[in-house]
């Protein structure tokens, strides 16, 4: 189980710091608009899967979810609403709705839910 949790602890760090070299260094019209979104909803599976390290069928369809309805408020622009100023939170809060983003988290979350199918069969 500790031996699961440090795996995705080390998986969540790298993929973080993926995430950041994305947001700060490419400004490209692919990789940080659509593949950045995939990779987020692959860093907060690892970040739960630190605390849940046994297999949770679901848990893509529920990374999903929290997904949209945090595209949802960036479409009520809740970072405004909250009052926040900081530029970074701000990045990290979203500050705009866009269909395309919640396609993208479908898309990291398709490739979450074949990765617990695959595990769970290696496993029988």
């Amino acid at each position: 189980m500790k031996n699961k949790r440090i795996m995705y602890a080390v998986v969540f760090l790298f993929l973080v710091a993926v995430e950041v070299v994305i947001g700060v260094f490419v400004h490209d019209s692919f990789v940080r608009p659509y593949l950045g979104d995939v990779i987020i909803v692959i860093v907060l599976y690892a970040l739960a899967r630190i605390a849940l390290p046994e297999k949770y069928p679901f848990m893509p369809l529920g990374i999903f979810v929290f997904s949209v309805l945090t595209e949802i408020l960036q479409g009520f622009h809740i970072a405004d609403i909250l009052g926040v100023k900081n530029p970074v939170l701000r990045a990290i809060i979203g500050t705009s709705f866009d269909w395309k983003d919640i396609i993208c988290y479908g898309a990291g979350c398709i490739l979450l839910g074949i990765y617990e199918f695959a595990s769970r069969k290696t496993k029988k």
